[in-house]
């Protein structure tokens, strides 16, 4: 293992309670890999959700990729050499951040696909927002490493993102929303799926694995060891799709 520790730069505040997760696991695991007093090196940039939150209304993606964009080179500007969006639906803005900078940003969704596909999962439950479910820019990446997608019904991807929005991303963690969680990861199940993305950063922190009816890949720990593994060894590539097989066009 390499003595320097590479820099990483993550934009977050999307909200900041999984951004929090991002970064104690991070240093969680710069800790358990140096010992002593090591950390990790992390030029953060926490975004005001309610501004972000305003484009996903408005459908205003052009405006929160210029947000991203800036955001990243400020990242930049502090010394990262590997950027990361610790959100699922504003990878949205996947491009428009990747065009703005120099360094390398790692893909929530990639690094899903690698920890899936080294577990044998063949088949992946979706549960995000509904623009996660139901839009192709996250499901395609997915698929681009052989996997398969099963997103829950209307009623369900309804519910999903209400929770979601009206509760996870303020701090609400309520009984009965895990319970019909539960319930509509079961129904994945019942559709073949043998593992289920929690493709909002914050829906481990209301369904964890220990309650959760089948195996689970929480995106924020997920996308963190990733970026572990990266700040560990300076010398390990970016996981891209392509190194598998080449995006749909």
């Amino acid at each position: 293992m390499s003595e320097r520790l590479r820099p990483l730069g993550l934009i977050g505040g999307m909200s900041w309670h999984s951004t929090a997760t991002y970064y104690r696991h991070l240093n969680e695991r710069v800790a358990a890999a140096r010992g002593a007093h090591a950390s990790a090196r992390i030029s953060l940039q926490s975004l005001d959700f309610s501004e972000v939150r305003a484009c996903q209304v408005a459908d205003d993606y052009a405006r929160s990729g210029r947000m991203l964009a800036e955001a990243g080179r400020a990242c930049e500007a502090g010394g990262a050499e590997v950027l990361a969006i610790c959100t699922n639906l504003m990878h949205r803005n996947f491009d428009d951040l990747v065009a703005a900078v120099d360094a390398p940003v790692l893909h929530i969704a990639d690094a899903v696909a690698e920890a899936a596909l080294r577990a044998g999962h063949r088949s992946v439950g979706l549960l995000g927002t509904r623009p996660v479910m139901e839009l192709d820019f996250y499901a395609i990446r997915l698929a681009a490493y052989g996997l398969e997608v099963v997103t829950p019904d209307l009623e369900d991807r309804l519910e999903v993102d209400r929770v979601v929005f009206e509760e996870i991303t303020q701090g609400v963690f309520s009984d009965a929303s895990r319970d019909r969680y539960v319930d509509i990861m079961r129904d994945l199940e019942s559709r073949g799926a043998d593992v289920v993305a929690l493709a909002c950063t914050e829906i481990g922190l209301l369904v964890p694995p220990a309650v959760a009816p089948l195996p689970v890949l929480d995106t924020a720990l997920v996308h963190a060891d990733a970026l572990a593994d990266l700040a560990l060894d300076p010398t390990l590539p970016v996981p891209r799709p392509t190194d598998r097989t080449a995006l749909p066009a």
